[in-house]
């Protein structure tokens, strides 16, 4: 697996398309078809946004201007990993993450985990990166390693 650095392009995704309500509830009926598969129950925000709180961390609930350190395993609905940082952990602000991880750090405290299901307008949308396609579903398994 080619790594790529998906947190690079995170601050240039600025302007991706707007989904229409079709869009929206294709996604939808996609992330409850592939949860339904997997027998995962997962809560919906209304972003869209499918997650489960694995661990939910001790301490203070993590803020927007927060520094985070964590790790990640990214990958589509068909089991293809495209981007883990499993060993050693990145750090990026909050504000500075895709839309899907933005919602679930603020539902994280220290040492939290979750797992989620991210439609594309909470990930890249309509990009084309080098080992995501455009429109991608993303599946994301997380945890929080520390906060500053």
């Amino acid at each position: 697996m080619k790594y790529i650095s998906l947190f690079f392009l995170l601050t240039l995704l600025v302007g991706c398309k707007t989904y229409n309500e079709d869009d929206k509830k294709s996604f939808d009926e996609q992330i409850k078809s592939y949860l339904a598969k997997k027998n995962v129950k997962c809560k919906r925000t209304s972003s869209g946004l499918y997650y489960k709180i694995l661990e939910p961390g001790n301490g203070d609930f993590i803020k927007f201007t927060d520094v985070v350190s964590f790790k990640y395993k990214g990958y589509f609905m068909n089991g293809t990993v495209f981007d883990e940082q499993a060993q050693k952990p990145v750090e990026f602000e909050v504000g500075q993450l895709i839309g899907a991880w933005k919602e679930i750090m603020l539902l994280l405290k220290p040492g939290g985990k979750a797992f989620l299901v991210a439609p594309p307008s909470l990930g890249y949308g309509d990009r084309d990166l080098e080992d995501i396609p455009p429109h991608s579903i993303l599946v994301f398994e997380m945890e929080v390693v520390s906060v500053k």
